[in-house]
């Protein structure tokens, strides 16, 4: 019978509240992250840091490039790179 691990490093915490303002987070890990959470200030202040960034760029409504012009824009440089190089 496997031990269930309900304490994790501030690591694991750091990286589930990645996941968590991605929605990519499971119940279980915000379960573990939220109790990390009750005795672990620096995570704290890395989770209200990540909540304000979070609501700072969904505020900012900023336009991302479609992945065409992602994909144009790699060709251009690698061909630039490429005679550069040459």
């Amino acid at each position: 019978m496997s031990k269930i691990k309900i304490v994790i490093p501030c690591d694991e915490a750091n990286h589930v509240c990645d996941k968590t303002q991605y929605k990519n987070a499971t119940l279980w890990e915000k379960i573990k992250l939220n109790i990390h959470l009750l005795y672990c200030r620096a995570c704290r202040d890395y989770t209200k840091n990540n909540t304000k960034l979070t609501k700072a760029i969904q505020k900012s409504k900023v336009e991302c490039l479609d992945q065409s012009t992602k994909i144009k824009m790699k060709t251009t440089l690698d061909k630039a790179i490429e005679e550069k190089s040459n």
